[in-house]
C-alpha cells in the first residue's frame, strides 16, 4: 500500500473526512506539513474537498521565518488554492501570558487556526503530527508524570473546544475540530514521500535546538532509549493505542458517575454525594476529581499526582469541614453529606444542614415547630419521659436533647458575636473561646459566619450539628427534657405538631 492509499484508509478508518468537507490545512513548510497538503489536495477531486491554506508567522527566526511564509504562499498558488498568512510576536505573547515559549506556540497556533477556520466557514482543521510526533508525545507526558489522559497521546480527531486556548481566545466553535491524518505515518515515509513527489520543504533550524523539551526527546532521549529497544518508537505508539481505548471505557463510565453523583452545580463550585463518592472504586474517584477541576478551571492542563491523592485521601476519611487543595485556587471541601469542589474564595454551604446569614436571631417555640430560612425548620419537643439510652446513641448531629431546666423559656438560635465562649461536652466543664472550638474542629472559615448556635439568657448551649454545652446536657437528676429537631420543613410539617406555647407556661420548674 503506498502512502497515498494509507492515509486514505486512515481517513476513513477514523472518519476523519466526509466529502463536500471545507478544510483549513495548517502548514509550516516543513514535511510533515508540506506532504499533508499534497495528500490532501490529490484526495480533494475525489472527496470534493474545499483546501484553504493557513501560516503561522511566529516573529521568530527572522529572514528564515519570512522565507517560510514566502515558500507556503507559492506553495498554495501552485495549487490554486486560498491563503491566510498571520503574523505574531512570540515572544512577546509567552512573556505576556507568562508561557513557556513551546507551550505559547502552541496555543497562539490553534487560535490562529481556529480563527482561520471560522472565517473561511471550515468545520476541519488538518494539521500535519505523524508516528514520530506521537511517540514523542507519549514519552513527554509519561516523564511529566501524566494518567491516562495523557497517555492517549495525540488523537486522531479532536474536537478544539477540548484544548484549553484561555486566556488567548475565547472557547472556538463547538463543532470544530482538529485532525491529523499523518498520525501513524513515519518520518521516513513523510520524507520518502517528498520525494517521490519532487516536493522541496523548508527546514526549521529551530526543530535541531536541544534546550526545546521536545526537540532533545526526538534527538537525545529516543535514540538512547533505541539502543535498548530499537522498536521503542513503535511500543509507545502501541501504548497510546491501548491506553486510548481504556480511557474512552473510563470516560464513559465516569460520565455516568458524575450524572448519578452531582448533586449541586455553580459557576464555581460542584458538589457530589459524599456517600457514593466514596463508594466509587478508586479509578472513578480520581477521574471525577480530576473532571471537577478540568470542568472549574477551562484553561488546566494537568492536575498533579500529588494534588489528587492528597485530595482523594481528605475526602475519604476527612471529618466534615476537611478540605485539601487542588491546582489554582481550588479546594476540596467535606460537608456533611456532599464533596464539594470549588474556588478557594467562594461561599458555598452544604445544603445538607440549616445556615442562617450573619446577625440572624431566630426565637424558638418550645414546643411546637419554628420556621428557618433555607426551607428549614426546628421541632421543639417537650419529654418526661426519655431513654437515656437512645440520648447516648443518638446519630444525628441535627437532633440534640437538653435539659429543659438549661433551656429556660426564651431560647433563640443565632449567628456568633465577637468573643463567644461555651463549654463544649466532654471537656468537663471547661470554658473555651467559641473560635477556638471550630479551629479545632477544623470547620471551614466560610461556614463559621453562617452557623447556627442555640443561646438561652445569654448561655451557649449547642454549636448546631457539632457539640452540647456541658451546662445543657441530660443528667440522672434532668426532671423534663427538650428535644430538637432541625429538619427540612417539609418533613417538619409532616409530624404530628406540638402544642405551641410559651416554654413558662409549658414546664413547671
Amino acid at each position: 500500500m503506498d502512502l497515498y492509499q494509507q492515509v486514505e484508509t486512515y481517513i476513513r478508518r477514523h472518519r476523519l473526512l466526509s466529502a463536500g468537507d471545507a478544510v483549513v490545512v495548517g502548514v509550516s513548510g516543513g514535511p510533515d506539513s508540506v506532504a499533508l497538503l499534497d495528500l490532501l489536495h490529490r484526495l480533494a477531486e475525489t472527496w470534493e474537498l474545499r483546501l484553504h491554506v493557513a501560516h503561522l508567522h511566529h516573529g521568530i527566526r527572522g529572514a528564515d521565518a519570512d522565507a517560510d511564509a514566502a515558500f507556503v504562499t507559492a506553495l498554495a498558488e501552485r495549487h490554486s488554492l486560498p491563503c491566510t498568512v498571520e503574523h505574531v510576536a512570540l515572544p512577546d505573547i509567552a512573556r505576556r501570558e507568562k508561557l513557556a515559549l513551546e507551550e505559547a506556540a502552541r496555543r497562539v497556533r490553534y487560535v490562529f487556526l481556529a480563527r482561520t477556520a471560522q472565517a473561511v466557514g471550515a468545520k476541519t482543521i488538518a494539521v500535519g503530527h505523524n508516528a514520530g510526533d506521537q511517540a514523542e508525545t507519549v514519552l513527554m507526558h509519561l516523564l511529566r508524570g501524566a494518567g491516562p489522559a495523557g497517555l492517549r497521546g495525540m488523537l486522531p480527531v479532536t474536537l478544539l473546544r477540548d484544548y484549553r486556548l484561555l486566556p488567548l481566545a475565547p472557547p472556538p466553535d463547538p463543532a470544530l475540530r482538529l485532525i491529523r491524518p499523518l498520525l501513524e505515518v513515519t518520518r521516513a515515509e513523510i520524507e520518502t514521500y517528498c520525494q517521490q513527489r519532487g516536493l522541496h520543504p523548508r527546514l526549521d533550524r529551530s526543530n535541531l535546538d536541544t534546550t526545546f523539551f521536545r526537540n532533545r526527546l526526538r534527538h537525545e532521549v529516543l535514540p538512547y532509549l533505541a539502543h535498548i529497544n530499537p522498536q521503542i518508537a513503535a511500543r509507545l505508539r502501541n501504548l497510546a493505542e491501548v491506553v486510548r481505548a481504556d480511557y474512552e471505557l473510563l470516560e464513559n463510565i465516569t460520565t455516568e458517575t458524575w450524572d448519578r453523583l452531582l448533586v449541586e452545580t455553580h459557576a464555581d463550585a460542584l458538589a457530589f454525594d459524599l456517600a457514593g463518592w466514596r463508594a466509587a472504586p478508586l479509578a472513578l474517584r480520581r477521574a471525577l476529581l480530576r473532571r471537577a477541576a478540568y470542568r472549574l478551571r477551562r484553561t488546566l492542563r494537568d492536575v498533579d499526582f500529588v494534588h489528587v491523592e492528597n485530595a482523594l485521601r481528605i475526602a475519604q476519611k476527612g471529618a466534615t469541614g476537611a478540605q485539601a487543595t487542588l491546582p489554582r485556587n481550588l479546594v476540596t471541601t467535606v460537608g456533611y453529606t456532599t464533596l464539594t469542589i470549588g474556588d478557594i474564595a467562594a461561599l458555598h454551604l452544604p445544603p445538607e444542614r440549616p445556615w442562617l446569614e450573619p446577625g440572624d436571631i431566630v426565637s424558638l417555640v418550645v414546643p411546637g415547630i419554628t420556621p428557618l430560612p433555607g426551607g428549614w425548620a426546628v421541632t421543639a419537643e417537650v419529654l418526661t419521659d426519655w431513654e437515656p439510652e437512645a440520648i447516648t446513641a443518638n446519630p444525628d448531629p441535627l437532633t440534640a436533647w437538653l435539659d429543659a431546666q438549661a433551656l429556660g423559656p426564651r431560647p433563640l438560635l443565632r449567628t456568633r458575636r465577637r468573643g463567644a465562649r461555651f463549654c463544649p461536652q466532654g471537656m468537663g466543664g471547661a470554658e473555651i473561646k467559641l473560635s477556638d472550638f471550630l479551629v479545632n474542629v477544623k470547620l471551614p472559615r466560610a461556614w463559621r459566619a453562617h452557623l447556627p448556635l442555640l443561646e438561652a439568657e445569654g448561655r451557649l448551649l449547642w454549636v448546631v450539628g457539632l457539640r452540647l454545652s456541658e451546662v445543657a446536657l441530660v443528667r440522672p437528676a434532668t426532671r423534663r427534657v427538650v428535644r430538637l429537631r432541625l429538619q427540612r420543613a417539609a418533613v417538619a410539617g409532616l409530624l404530628t405538631e406540638p402544642q405551641t406555647g410559651a416554654m413558662e407556661e409549658s414546664i413547671a420548674y
